[in-house]
C-alpha cells in the first residue's frame, strides 16, 4: 500500500534529495509540499518546492506557503555556505508566480482528504508551521496517522552548536510544543543522519543510471563545498532528511529508544534535545509528556541497499 505523505520542508540540498527520493519509491504518494524558511528564506523555499516538482514532472503536486520567522521570535540565520545562494548548491532554479500560491490554511483541507489514520507527516526543517496548525487546529492533528521528523542530537554533538541541530535551534519553542503535544513521533536526529552517508562513488553510479540527475550536482556540491572541508574523514555526504521517509516503510533499518523528549528553549542550550536515559526501572513523569521514537542507531548496509535500489531502479540485496 502506497503511504500518502504531507510534506513540511525547507528545499535545500538533502530535502530535495529526498524528494527525489519519495518521488521515486513506490510505497510512498507524496499530496503536498508545506514550504518553510530554513535553508534558506521561505519565498526561496517555496519557489525551490515548485522547481524540483516542475523538474520531476509533478506540478500537479500542491505547495502552501508556510512559516516565514520563527515562534521563538530569533531572527532567521540561512546556511547558505551548506546550501549554496538558492539553496539547491551550484543551481540556480528558475523562478515561478507566487501570486498562485496556496494559502496556508488549504492544509487543514488536505488533511481533510484523507481518512482517519491514513496520511503521514514528514518533516524536515523548522517546525514552526506544524508547530502553528497544531495550535490552531489540535483536532486535524489527531486525523494524522504519525510524524517523521528529521531533528535533534542525542547525547552527541550538534551540527550548529555543541549541544543542538539545525531544525531545533531554528525555532526550539515550536520543537518543543511538537514533542509535548504531538503523538506517534517518530525522530531521525543526528545520531543516525550523520551515519547516512553517500558516497561520491555512489553519487556517479545514480546519475549513471539517468532516474535521478538531479541528485549529482546537489550533492557534489554538499560533498565538496561543505563536509569534505569541515569533516575530512567522513568520506561523503550524509542525506539527513531521507532518513524521514526511509523510515516510513523500512523502520527494521533503526534501533529506536522510547522516551519522552524536550527541547530547550533558552540561553547557551537553546536548541537542545533532551530524552530520559536513564535505567530506572520506573522513569519518573517528565512534564507529562507523551514518550516518542528516537532512532538511535542505523543499519547502514540496509540504507544503502534501499537507497540505491530507490534511486537507481535496479534491485541492491
Amino acid at each position: 500500500m502506497r503511504r500518502k505523505v504531507l510534506l513540511f520542508g525547507d528545499i535545500g540540498i538533502d530535502d530535495t534529495v529526498a524528494l527525489v527520493y519519495a518521488h521515486l519509491n513506490q510505497n510512498i504518494e507524496l499530496v503536498g509540499i508545506v514550504a518553510d524558511y530554513g535553508n534558506v528564506s521561505k519565498a526561496m523555499t517555496i519557489n525551490n518546492a515548485r522547481f524540483i516538482l516542475d523538474q520531476l514532472n509533478r506540478l500537479d503536486i500542491k505547495v502552501i506557503g508556510g512559516a516565514e520567522v520563527p515562534m521563538s521570535a530569533l531572527t532567521p540565520s540561512y546556511y547558505t555556505d551548506v546550501h549554496g545562494t538558492y539553496g539547491l548548491g551550484p543551481l540556480q532554479p528558475s523562478s515561478f508566480n507566487h501570486q498562485s500560491l496556496e494559502n496556508f490554511f488549504e492544509v487543514i483541507d488536505l488533511i481533510k482528504q484523507y481518512d482517519h489514520n491514513e496520511l503521514i507527516i514528514v518533516n524536515t526543517g523548522r517546525l514552526t508551521s506544524l508547530a502553528t496548525l497544531l495550535l490552531l487546529y489540535p483536532e486535524f492533528l489527531q486525523m494524522v496517522h504519525s510524524y517523521f521528523i528529521m531533528g535533534g542530537a542525542f547525547l552527541v554533538p550538534g551540527n550548529v552548536t555543541p549541544v543542538a541541530e539545525a531544525n531545533f535551534y531554528g525555532d526550539p519553542v515550536a520543537a518543543n510544543l511538537i514533542m509535548k503535544y504531538a503523538h506517534n513521533v517518530s525522530l531521525f536526529p543526528l545520531n543516525v543522519t550523520m551515519k547516512a552517508i553517500v558516497t561520491p562513488e555512489m553519487v556517479n553510479y545514480i546519475h549513471e543510471k539517468e532516474k535521478a540527475t538531479l541528485v549529482k550536482p546537489l550533492l557534489d556540491f554538499y560533498y565538496e563545498e561543505y563536509y569534505q572541508k569541515l569533516y575530512p574523514e567522513i568520506g561523503g555526504s550524509p542525506v539527513h532528511d531521507v532518513l524521514a521517509f526511509i523510515g516510513i516503510s523500512n523502520k527494521d533499518l533503526f534501533t529506536f529508544y522510547k522516551t519522552p523528549i524536550a527541547v530547550s528553549t533558552t540561553n547557551i542550550t537553546l536548541g537542545q534535545s533532551i530524552g530520559d536515559f536513564r535505567s530506572l526501572t520506573e522513569k519518573e513523569d517528565f512534564d507529562d509528556r507523551p514518550s516518542q521514537n528516537i532512532a538511535m542507531d542505523m543499519n547502514y548496509e540496509g540504507f544503502f541497499y534501499d537507497f540505491m535500489t530507490v534511486m537507481t531502479g535496479e534491485e541492491f540485496s
